[in-house]
């Protein structure tokens, strides 16, 4: 169970994204021990993240360390593994304290029966080739071999190889994944809260007596949820803190 207030963000595609996206981040993150009580990076929080032996990419690190810090105030942190951050591994577990999580996640959240997922891979026609080459590359002898190439050389292969998913909405504008979530929400074992990213597309939206909320992606617009007991809020975080765009009630 992951207790309320609870933070929910995704997509920030640092080492890509604007420095002003990471400064954002940063400035969101410290100001969190004064309100959350757990928090989910539901994915994409990288560009690129892959863990050699002893090295990583230098990219955000100053958000790592307020990652670290959430979680030494008491925090928990739960990382959704996304497209571009699924290489997790010791660092994020081990040193930075997250609870990282490849694929779905189904728990409580502030009471929510809840389900997150990152999105990737979720639409049946669509998403087919990137299902083929995403076996191939969490393959671990394909993970193995790319820690064979120099870390220099890897993080230059690897942001060459992302821009297209990282920089573009989806061209049918988030509808393919909202339909997967409507689907999701139509079943005898829907969850009240189901949580996707990936589109880049803000959603918080009432379906059959539950909610489906997409927080965006953070490189676009610093917008998250703030879920508790008795509503789902999507917020943009500015300069005077948390700014309330929509909310539904439980």
């Amino acid at each position: 169970m992951l207790p309320a207030p609870c933070y929910v963000f995704s997509d920030a595609h640092l080492g890509a994204a604007p420095e002003e996206a990471e400064r954002s981040l940063v400035s969101f993150l410290r100001a969190l021990p004064d309100d959350a009580k757990s928090v989910v990076i539901n994915g994409d929080l990288f560009d690129f993240w892959f863990e050699w032996r002893h090295v990583v990419p230098r990219a955000g690190v100053r958000v790592l360390g307020e990652i670290a810090h959430l979680v030494d105030r008491g925090i928990p942190v739960l990382w959704i593994a996304g497209n571009h951050d699924c290489w997790g591994g010791e660092v994020l577990t081990d040193d930075i304290g997250a609870t990282y999580r490849i694929g779905e996640w189904r728990g409580s959240i502030a009471g929510w029966d809840t389900l997150i997922e990152h999105g990737d891979g979720l639409r049946e026609v669509e998403d087919r080739p990137y299902r083929r080459l995403r076996a191939v590359l969490r393959h671990p002898l394909c993970m193995r071999m790319f820690r064979w190439i120099h870390p220099d050389m890897g993080t230059w292969i690897a942001m060459r190889s992302s821009h297209t998913s990282r920089n573009m909405r989806p061209r049918d504008g988030g509808e393919g994944l909202r339909k997967v979530a409507h689907e999701r929400l139509s079943g005898a074992d829907a969850p009240k809260l189901l949580v996707y990213g990936h589109s880049h597309v803000t959603t918080l939206e009432r379906v059959n007596g539950s909610v489906f909320a997409n927080p965006g992606a953070w490189m676009d617009a610093p917008h998250f949820l703030r879920v508790t007991p008795e509503r789902v809020e999507l917020c943009l975080w500015t300069n005077e803190g948390r700014a309330v765009e929509e909310s539904l009630d439980r």
